[in-house]
């Protein structure tokens, strides 16, 4: 007898090993199949709906009219006496109560997911926002150390400046040279003008070749 028993434990070692994973049996129940955002959704309405005015109006009226009924109608139509201290009420009241606290739970986690993805897509935007702006001020640290090197119409002034002074101090006359401006109004056609005590040539048609008009002064 014993021999048997370690010959089955070691069949039962063999056959069931740690590498091998283990077969899922099927529930004996099916478990319901829920859509959560049809739900989330659902419980996220009937929340904002219980916190508005209007379901507090709705919930005063309620109570109210099952508690004047109850009391001060007839005995044979009252469904919630008062001597009973309105059991079917505070039953219902109490069932309200259990199942909107997990209703409005399962819509502040809904939020509170939906805050979460809002805030990594923020900081992830000022993430770039910051690389952006990093780079452009590198750029402009650069263009402003490059622009160091070059030579400005004022740094070229005085340099011309102390040369000719240089050469002035040697002896050489250097004459200047005209400007632009100077040589495009030299460049110009002058306009023709004309004497006025110079005859003027009229021809006339009748008398046939031209002739010569004194001006009034001669």
């Amino acid at each position: 007898m014993p021999e048997a028993r370690e010959n089955r434990r070691g069949q039962r070692r063999e056959a069931v090993s740690l590498d091998t994973p283990r077969e899922s049996r099927r529930p004996w129940l099916s478990r319901p199949q829920v859509d959560p955002d049809a739900f989330g959704r659902a419980s996220e309405g009937f929340a904002r709906f219980m916190g508005t005015g209007r379901f507090l109006v709705y919930m005063t009226v309620f109570v109210a009219v099952w508690l004047a009924w109850n009391t001060f109608a007839p005995k044979s139509v009252q469904f919630d006496p008062r001597a009973l201290n309105y059991t079917l009420l505070t039953l219902i009241l109490s069932l309200q109560a259990s199942y909107a606290a997990p209703l409005i739970l399962l819509a502040q986690n809904r939020q509170d997911d939906r805050d979460r993805v809002l805030n990594e897509q923020d900081r992830s935007r000022d993430e770039r926002a910051l690389a952006d702006t990093e780079y452009l001020t590198r750029e402009v640290a650069a263009l402003r150390i490059s622009l160091r090197d070059v030579a400005t119409r004022d740094f070229v002034r005085s340099e011309l400046r102390s040369i000719l002074e240089e050469l002035a101090e040697e002896g050489v006359t250097v004459s200047a040279s005209p400007s632009r401006d100077a040589k495009r109004k030299g460049g110009k056609k002058r306009k023709r003008v004309t004497d006025p005590a110079a005859p003027t040539r009229v021809a006339e048609p009748d008398s046939g070749p031209e002739r010569e008009v004194p001006t009034p002064e001669g």
